[in-house]
């Protein structure tokens, strides 16, 4: 039985930095769910830190992080609520606490996305094959194979083609919105222009959600808009932003999608037509506070 007691003393301990946190959102009347979605923070994150269990996180790093930014969401002293979280790690683990963290970001949540990392792979590759194109018909215009034509034949036969596909006008694309999560823990709500909710979770990775064609003004709200992919009858458009924000009322009709796409510079990525798994709104589905 003493056994027991020490065991549950250690993993909560009383007055330790986690007890101050959850007390603090108490008392500010958030529920753990709406503090998960306004910091990008998993819901089981969250109560490893509030139950004090520190080592059940990633690393060190992430302890850091994730106490800094829920106390800074529920109004408590950063410096003070740091200082007690190193304490406790350290009396948890003084061998790992001996050589102090190099990195501490302010949120890990900020860390770059596998897609941006990939993004950055594909331009490296770009660039180094547009150099030795440049390359071989700047410094060795003979390298290649002698024209099978008159260069200018080609050539008028070339603007023949351009004028001939601008003056096409390309149809807008027509079918269902879908909304793919690129990343786990990506909490998302649709709703109509009355405020009913079409759909609310915690995607996980490769979850989608189709916007139902009768629906009237839908719109959106997720503090993660870089980690949602949107298609627009199988046409990939941009996401609603590419950076660490919350959006909250963003039209996400086939027009206003396909107005936002035509006002943005095309993207180096081809746009392909997708199949994404189906997600369903018992998914990590919560109640809005």
């Amino acid at each position: 039985m003493e056994e027991d007691a020490t065991i549950e003393e250690m993993s909560a301990p009383q007055g330790g930095a986690g007890q101050r946190l959850r007390a603090a959102r108490e008392a500010n009347g958030m529920s753990l769910s709406q503090v998960a979605a306004e910091t990008r923070i998993p819901e089981r994150h969250l109560t490893s830190i509030e139950n004090g269990e520190f080592h059940r996180l990633p690393s060190r790093t992430y302890a850091i992080g994730f106490t800094r930014t829920y106390a800074r969401l529920v109004d408590l002293d950063e410096k003070e609520m740091l200082d007690q979280v190193r304490a406790e790690l350290a009396a948890g683990d003084p061998v790992r606490d001996a050589s102090p963290a190099k990195f501490e970001p302010g949120d890990p949540a900020r860390v770059p996305s596998r897609g941006l990392a990939w993004l950055s792979a594909a331009a490296v590759v770009l660039l180094l094959v547009g150099g030795f194109s440049f390359y071989r018909s700047y410094f060795a215009p003979g390298m290649g194979p002698a024209p099978l034509t008159d260069e200018r034949t080609q050539v008028a036969q070339n603007g023949a083609a351009r004028t001939a596909s601008q003056a096409r006008p390309t149809p807008a694309p027509t079918g269902p919105v879908v909304f793919t999560s690129e990343m786990d823990d990506t909490w998302v709500k649709f709703y109509d222009a009355s405020g009913e909710r079409l759909f609310e979770a915690q995607m996980a990775e490769g979850d989608s959600f189709t916007v139902p064609a009768d629906a009237d003004g839908p719109q959106v709200w997720t503090g993660r808009p870089y980690a949602l992919a949107i298609t627009v009858g199988g046409r990939s458009v941009p996401k609603l932003s590419e950076v660490d924000e919350i959006v909250r009322d963003v039209p996400v009709t086939a027009e206003a999608l396909l107005a936002r796409a035509d006002a943005q510079p095309a993207t180096a990525a081809t746009p392909t037509a997708t199949t994404p798994n189906t997600a369903t709104p018992a998914r990590g589905a919560t109640d809005e506070t």
